[in-house]
């Protein structure tokens, strides 16, 4: 989260992607911060998933991704 927050203090546009799990953790750093990043959520659990499930998480989560940055802002 310090990531993303710094770098949008720098000017430069990016998107906080994590998974499901750690939305409420997201959220209660991001008001802890005063920011509101970008954020993109993919689904829970991630350390487990074989390349093929990695690839299949990230084409589903490209185009909020591309949106967010394009955007300046992030959905869920």
């Amino acid at each position: 989260m310090h990531d993303i927050v710094n770098l949008e203090a720098a000017g430069v546009p990016g998107v906080f992607v994590a998974s499901t799990e750690f939305i409420d953790a997201a959220v209660a750093q991001s008001r802890a911060l005063g920011a509101d990043p970008a954020s993109v959520f993919v689904p829970h659990p991630i350390q487990d998933r074989t390349d093929d499930e990695m690839r299949a998480l990230a084409d589903a989560a490209i185009d909020a991704i591309e949106a967010a940055v394009t955007a300046g802002r992030g959905g869920q």
